[in-house]
């Protein structure tokens, strides 16, 4: 690894872990309504919004409460987004010599529900397709929405594990706004700032065209580009105001904005494991789950860019060396300005996120590159993840563990003081099932199909199969990045891209609100000297192998049958 790459892994590292404290206790001042800096500006607009919307917000909610709030608000902001991609050529900011893409009844269906679901799967390019106002009105604002409504899940979550003998775990309304008022909208306008200091275009100009030195016509596209680029990352989103996403030198001009868009996708997620740690009222744990995210974070850094730097098997004459000339490794699909390191620091982030944002073609990764972002997101979004639904995943995810402790020493498993018992158990098993019964059948449907198999118009094989099955993994996970050699944009992808989306959004978040209400529904038992402490080293490797084990159990054959052998084969 050469020096700038490991520098630049290791300032990323200490940055973020220096900051999960603070943020993670501003957070839990937030929701606790305890207070905080902003209260002075946040606290009329909050009151008038409530005026306005005639929410009580003395008023607590049920866990079925609380998920039925959170659907119709993203079933709302579906219908509204698709009414907008529909009527775009009727609204401003639309100019029909350039926006020459039609956005079908199927492609605007599936946008609609990418956005709205924190997904941000894109089957169409960005700057010939959305107008200025599809842009902002109507993707800009879901992503602020999305984002939130995910934030507010998280800490309804939290809720549930922290309270006893409680039939409420707090009201969805009230954590939306304070998600928007305190943390998002004072985040995005900081992050737009910056990108705008970094060269990032804010504005709403018509596309300008200019004759090139070759005397050939070329359209340099404009607009709100520094707006939509922050909150897609701050909001654990992703997506792109441009078809090349991250890699545009519009959205990401320099290693310094990449570096800062980065940490915006990082930040909220891992200081939420402190908020966890404090609303518990055991900071430790919140620590230990920081601590195996930031493991396997760094596993995949590692990896990583230890496959890209080694570069391609096949090609035994090239110097794949870092030196002061050349990078060296893979470069293929990187941009030079980012090289190696500020390639795979990005493809990490985002696979291990809910924010597809990639500044580099993930297809063009050598095949075990790859196969690490691809693990990555099978993961089940938890190391780091999005906003809430990280942090959930991993109790979830936790919650597993303690049970196989359980059964190992036959004792009923505990978390957090509570007991885990059939009823728990059936939430944490619709949660971990979730993933293999929809990844894995639409992938074999995929390709055993002629429809499927349409969408392959440039990789077969091996490699052609992992691209199908990492588009319907990042759906499911509200991922959104893609192998590029995947034509998506066809009525059945559309179709199944879009299911995968909505069960990996709804069909995880209810059953983790099933299993927090059923948690907060108990009173806290002392431990005792029989008790897994869930705070321990010991546990953390407990955790950190049961991860694994659940990604193999699920998922090597489908590894296996994708880039295992495409490595294989370039092997032989």
């Amino acid at each position: 690894m050469d020096f700038y790459s490991a520098i630049q892994y290791v300032v990323f590292v200490v940055i973020v872990t220096v900051l999960v404290k603070p943020l993670g206790g501003y957070m839990e001042r937030v929701f606790s309504s305890q207070r905080t800096i902003l209260d002075r500006l946040c606290l009329p607009v909050e009151r008038l919004l409530y005026r306005i919307t005639a929410v009580d917000p003395n008023v607590e909610m049920t866990g079925k409460e609380y998920a039925t709030c959170f659907v119709l608000f993203r079933f709302a902001g579906t219908l509204l987004l698709y009414g907008i991609l529909r009527l775009q050529q009727f609204l401003p900011w639309f100019f029909p010599q350039y926006h020459t893409t039609p956005l079908s009844p199927d492609l605007a269906l599936n946008t609609a529900i990418s956005f709205s679901t924190t997904t941000t799967w894109q089957a169409y390019a960005g700057e010939n397709t959305m107008s200025y106002f599809s842009q902002m009105v109507g993707l800009c604002a879901q992503n602020f929405l999305a984002g939130a409504a995910g934030l507010a899940v998280g800490v309804a979550f939290i809720r549930g594990l922290a309270r006893q003998l409680s039939d409420t775990i707090g009201n969805f309304w009230v954590d939306l706004t304070r998600a928007l008022l305190w943390i998002l909208l004072p985040g995005a306008l900081i992050g737009a700032v910056l990108l705008v200091w970094q060269g990032v275009p804010m504005n709403f100009h018509r596309y300008a065209g200019f004759t090139t030195v070759e005397g050939t016509q070329q359209v340099i596209p404009q607009g709100p580009v520094a707006a939509l680029e922050i909150i897609k990352n701050l909001g654990t989103n992703g997506g792109g105001f441009f078809n090349a996403n991250g890699a545009h030198p519009y959205e990401n001009p320099t290693p310094l904005a990449n570096f800062l868009e980065m940490l915006a996708i990082v930040l909220l997620p891992a200081a939420f494991t402190n908020t966890f740690g404090r609303m518990v009222g055991q900071p430790r744990q919140g620590w230990l789950l920081y601590s195996v995210m930031l493991l396997l974070f760094v596993f995949g850094l590692v990896f990583v860019h230890h496959f890209e730097q080694r570069g391609f098997p096949h090609i035994g004459n090239v110097n794949s060396r870092h030196s002061r000339l050349q990078s060296g490794g893979n470069m293929e699909g990187k941009e030079v300005r980012f090289g190696i390191g500020g390639s795979t620091l990005t493809a990490v982030v985002t696979s291990n996120t809910a924010t597809g944002s990639n500044n580099s073609m993930d297809d063009s990764y050598t095949s075990l590159g790859g196969m690490v972002l691809l693990v990555n997101i099978l993961l089940g979004e938890l190391v780091f993840g999005g906003l809430g639904t990280g942090l959930y995943s991993m109790v979830m995810a936790a919650a597993i563990a303690v049970f196989l402790a359980g059964l190992m020493v036959g004792r009923t498993p505990e978390y957090l003081g509570k007991k885990i018992g059939p009823s728990e158990n059936k939430m944490i098993m619709l949660y971990a099932l979730a993933a293999p019964l929809v990844v894995l059948p639409l992938t074999a449907i995929a390709v055993s199909t002629r429809v499927g198999l349409s969408g392959l118009t440039v990789n077969t094989g091996p490699h052609g199969f992992t691209g199908i099955l990492f588009a319907y993994t990042s759906c499911f996970a509200n991922n959104g990045q893609s192998f590029a050699s995947l034509s998506a944009n066809t009525l059945f992808y559309n179709l199944t891209t879009a299911l995968a989306m909505m069960v990996g959004r709804f069909g995880l978040a209810i059953p983790a609100l099933s299993f927090a209400a059923l948690f907060g529904r108990q009173r806290n038992t002392p431990s005792t000297s029989g008790t897994l402490p869930t705070h321990s080293l010991v546990f953390g490797v407990l955790l950190t192998t049961c991860l694994i084990v659940m990604v193999a159990l699920s998922y090597l054959p489908a590894l296996a049958l994708g880039p295992v052998l495409e490595r294989l084969l370039l092997g032989r």
